[in-house]
């Protein structure tokens, strides 16, 4: 049967997809319908089709599924940020382990009866909501001309007015309420994606849960913003406030930071503690969004590695260190944790963003900790240089933690030179670790253990941690 545009289908839900949509196949063909549950019986409207699958939107719910539950937020269907808010938490973990399995089985042609031997129970996420210690929020005008914050609707840039977000800490509606009242008050120009014109484009908050220390960082197109004395004095009224910035990003562009850091009030940073350890972030630091289960993650990675468990015999006779790389190491949080369990590690870390380096050695100082170095560098460019520099190198362990993008050919390449005896495989996007997995794995690494983490609940989104040995160990 051959689909077309406006037709109307019953269908029942039997999946959901990469995003959290729906599926539902229909006389065999599938369709995603987004804001369903599995086994939700609907009618949807067809918008799109194409050769092998098709898109539909929910015109009703004829009978809900056992799963589906009432959503938090009063407008998680509008918004882009949450997929999942509708479905049963139980449901939700069931569906982010079975996406992880099917990632490394379909695409990393993983055979199900070691992926069987190597799965460890999913590890959910100890608050499902106000988890986030981050939220980058849009701004915009409405309708009536008033300047507002919040989200992006699905797959749009059309902004979803919305200053109390259900998975940020309540604290971060006054610090979007504070911004724009006085946008609205002093007449600051709101910037127009469309037009390029225009002041203010985001506003950045970042708080650590672990020291109550809050960072706002207002996105600009230029550093002259009528009134911005008053706005940060605001700012740093609110309690906890330590640090209010301003970011420059002139380009156009769908990227929310540009290059330019201007200190306003207060420091420059704030502080955290994660794995018993301080650590300092800038506005353009990576740092887990979801620290309780990060913290949960980061201990599993650094059990899998195995430290202290192959270091050699040096050549006066004594120990030699055990040689860790951190590769994509960030402000040094996986680098310190693993440097921190024993002096007898040599931890290096690399990362390409220099602003991070710089925060990751302030981070080894702050800890007291010498045994971990960090270098600034992109990490397919650095590591063939330094084989070639230092020939007979070695490994025993290397971490990657690699943005949604993963992990470039050249980097896998030079993994395979060093030799470690383990590789740790930290990853959020399940897809893209499976792609390097299959990788690391035709040159001679065979898949130990893995285990799915929930830290970012509500949503798609999936971490996952993986422990892969030499095969001949």
């Amino acid at each position: 049967m051959k689909y077309r545009k406006n037709d109307e289908i019953r269908a029942v839900i039997d999946g959901l997809g990469n995003e959290g949509e729906g599926i539902s196949h229909v006389d065999g063909f599938p369709f995603f319908i987004k804001d369903t549950a599995p086994g939700d019986i609907v009618t949807a409207k067809v918008m799109k089709v194409k050769s092998s699958y098709g898109y539909a939107k929910l015109l009703e719910i004829e009978q809900p599924s056992e799963c589906r539950v009432r959503p938090e937020c009063p407008v998680a269907l509008k918004c882009g940020g949450c997929s999942l808010q509708h479905i049963s938490y139980e449901e939700e973990l069931r569906y982010k382990d079975e996406k992880v399995y099917n990632c490394l089985l379909r695409i990393g042609g993983i055979p199900a009866k070691i992926l069987d031997g190597a799965r460890e129970p999913i590890v959910p996420s100890e608050k499902v909501f106000r988890y986030r210690n981050k939220a980058q929020c849009p701004v915009g005008r409405d309708s009536e001309g008033r300047a507002v914050a919040g989200f992006y609707s699905g797959r749009t840039h059309h902004i979803v007015p919305e200053d109390d977000c259900a998975l940020s800490p309540a604290l971060f509606k006054v610090v979007i309420r504070t911004v724009t009242e006085l946008i609205n008050e002093y007449g600051i120009s709101v910037y127009n994606e469309e037009t390029g014109k225009g002041l203010i484009r985001h506003i950045l908050i970042r708080m650590g849960f672990g020291t109550g220390e809050i960072m706002t960082c207002i996105v600009s197109s230029g550093e002259k913003i009528p009134h911005i004395r008053e706005l940060s004095e605001a700012l740093m009224g609110i309690p906890g406030m330590k640090s209010v910035c301003l970011n420059i990003n002139p380009e156009k562009t769908n990227v929310i930071l540009g290059k330019k850091i201007i200190p306003l009030m207060g420091e420059p940073f704030i502080e955290d503690i994660l794995c018993g350890l301080r650590f300092r972030i800038s506005p353009l630091s990576f740092y887990q969004v979801n620290p309780l289960t990060a913290e949960k993650l980061y201990n599993c990675a650094l059990d899998y590695a195995g430290l202290g468990d192959t270091a050699g015999e040096a050549p006066d006779g004594g120990v030699a260190p055990e040689e860790v790389w951190d590769l994509c190491c960030g402000i040094g949080t996986i680098t310190l944790a693993a440097a921190s369990r024993s002096d007898a590690l040599r931890v290096h870390g690399v990362e390409i963003v220099e602003e991070a380096v710089e925060d990751a050695r302030v981070n080894a100082g702050l800890n007291g900790i010498e045994n971990a170095d960090f270098t600034a560098a992109a990490a397919e460019e650095y590591l063939p240089r330094y084989l070639l520099d230092h020939p007979g190198s070695r490994a025993d362990v290397v971490i990657l933690d690699p943005p949604r993008k993963g992990v470039r050919p050249e980097v896998l390449e030079s993994i395979t030179k060093l030799l470690p005896e383990r590789v740790v495989y930290v990853s959020c996007d399940p897809a893209t670790l499976a792609r390097d997995l299959k990788t690391l794995l035709a040159a001679g690494y065979r898949l130990s253990k893995y285990r799915v983490f929930d830290q970012f609940s509500r949503t798609a989104h999936v971490e996952t941690a993986v422990l892969l040995q030499r095969s001949d160990t």
